[in-house]
């Protein structure tokens, strides 16, 4: 039986900070005295970027806060696309679905020595294991930026030599399946995997099997540096902030998307895009209030009586989250251009909402 982790919901987003720099931007993050409503609550914690939050059919706020490019007075768009982060796991885990479907793979059970004999441990390691990050692989960011620092650029192939070259050198951080613990690892592998079983380049296969399917004609892998003309800048601390080499973050982190593209994306999720078979499966149940736990490619956080699936992410220049409550028939794309290392920004509207709108 897995441990759930318990999180104040004050803190929960603090784990799926990605690929970012570290500073402080605390001026941005001040808690508001009382809640009215969530346009409100966005402008009091200095919120910038564009956000959707709908509820039962309507909704309570679709618009673009501050700028999209401060030196040019470009005002935030739903057409704009921003750095997504680690919501492209959502992506990534919905394309291990999609080889299922595709019968590439028999079961989220089947450990990764079916398809790497010669990955270290890797009987023990099941898909599902690597999409709930249950399997107690080591990280690799901190390794492939130093190398980049160093000179050297590693491709998704080379991170993934590097990661076996950890486990064999100093086994997993756990027994697979006894812990949880967030890396970016399970998600660069679960891509790979996707590119090795459907012959295909991974993004090409998310393309075809997602993007074109629900018209999202706007999401795309992420360049190193962004283009102007279709990205909102990102900035840290007021400072442009928006260059990061694409190949760390391959299969989980490295996409860019628009408001409106997300908001389809998390709408075809709550409805239809799963079935309900695969929802069981996907999305972890009977989560105890005041709990977050992780499931295949989302998190479940409860509050009171209320759900909500959701996936957060960070990267240079930017901060997002999208997710949905069913109760409420709610969906919420929030997509920043205002990094935001702390992660309090996101935590504080995740609280806010899960206790004053959606109760």
């Amino acid at each position: 039986m897995t441990t759930l982790h318990k999180f104040l919901v004050a803190f929960i987003v603090t784990t799926v900070m990605l690929f970012t720099s570290c500073s402080k931007d605390d001026d941005n993050n001040t808690p508001p005295n009382n809640y009215t409503t969530v346009e409100n609550l966005l402008y009091e914690v200095n919120f910038q970027g564009y956000a959707i939050v709908s509820k039962n059919g309507n909704y309570e706020v679709r618009q673009g806060f501050g700028l999209a490019n401060e030196s040019i007075g470009l005002p935030q768009d739903a057409n704009l696309a921003y750095r997504i982060g680690s919501v492209s796991k959502t992506l990534t885990a919905a394309a291990i679905v999609q080889l299922k479907r595709d019968g590439l793979i028999n079961s989220f059970n089947q450990t990764l020595d079916e398809f790497d004999s010669e990955f270290p441990n890797g009987n023990q390691i099941s898909i599902a294991q690597l999409l709930s990050h249950q399997s107690g692989i080591p990280e690799y960011q901190l390794i492939a930026e130093q190398a980049l620092e160093n000179g050297q650029a590693l491709d998704a192939i080379d991170i993934y030599i590097v990661i076996t070259e950890l486990i064999s050198e100093n086994g997993l951080n756990f027994t697979p399946g006894s812990n949880k613990q967030y890396c970016n690892s399970n998600y660069l592998i679960a891509a790979l995997l996707v590119q090795e079983l459907s012959g295909m380049p991974f993004h090409q296969y998310i393309q075809q099997k997602i993007l074109n399917p629900l018209e999202m004609s706007n999401s795309f892998k992420g360049t190193d540096i962004i283009d102007a003309n279709t990205h909102a800048q990102g900035y840290l601390n007021g400072i442009p902030n928006s260059t990061y080499p694409m190949t760390i973050p391959f299969g989980a982190g490295d996409f860019s998307s628009t408001p409106n593209d997300m908001e389809l994306w998390t709408n075809a999720v709550k409805t239809s895009w799963f079935s309900e078979a695969e929802k069981t499966e996907i999305f972890t149940q009977d989560v105890p209030s005041g709990y977050t736990d992780f499931g295949l490619g989302w998190f479940t956080t409860q509050e009171g009586n209320t759900t909500m699936y959701w996936h957060g992410g960070d990267i240079n220049g930017y901060w997002s989250m999208i997710g949905f409550i069913p109760e409420y028939d709610a969906t919420i794309v929030l997509l920043s251009n205002q990094q935001d290392d702390t992660g309090l920004q996101r935590n504080t509207i995740i609280q806010q909402l899960l206790t004053n709108e959606f109760q």
